[in-house]
């Protein structure tokens, strides 16, 4: 099993809309960023992510859902209507991609990204590295661990 943190605007996805879908599934869609994209095709069944409230008031981790369909095509690359809309992006060569996530946990407090910058522990975290602004990060289990049981536990 891998760790992840992915990101996403509350104002566009949040992780009360996830609670509200059917099962409580949601592709994960709309990332364009290759990096990012490269992240969700390793991704594999039951990995687990935090999800994380970005641009925003109180930007942080908010809680975990668990990927449960690996990736596949993003067809929204493929709507003109959609926001996500790429014209290099075809189905004979798809640009991007997406997976499935089902939600776990909401946290009762949002563990925000200054508290995160603060603990020497995680000062190897992609995260809280400067200049870092990718919607989808790989978490070490050791940084997982420290994250749930410390500062979440």
């Amino acid at each position: 099993m891998r760790f992840w943190l992915m990101k996403s605007e509350p104002n566009v996805f949040s992780i009360d809309d996830l609670m509200q879908r059917p099962n409580q599934i949601e592709p994960w869609e709309g990332v364009r960023n290759y990096q990012a994209r490269n992240f969700m095709r390793e991704m594999e069944i039951d990995d687990l992510a935090f999800f994380y409230h970005s641009n925003c008031k109180e930007a942080g981790i908010v809680g975990v859902m668990k990927i449960v369909k690996k990736a596949y095509i993003d067809d929204s690359a493929f709507d003109e209507n959609s926001p996500y809309f790429d014209a290099k992006s075809t189905l004979e060569n798809p640009r991007w991609w997406r997976v499935d996530v089902q939600f776990v946990e909401k946290f009762t407090q949002t563990i925000t990204l200054h508290e995160l910058k603060t603990k020497i522990e995680l000062a190897d975290f992609q995260l809280v590295q400067r200049g870092n602004r990718l919607s989808i990060l790989p978490v070490t289990e050791m940084q997982w661990q420290f994250i749930t049981q410390t500062l979440y536990g």
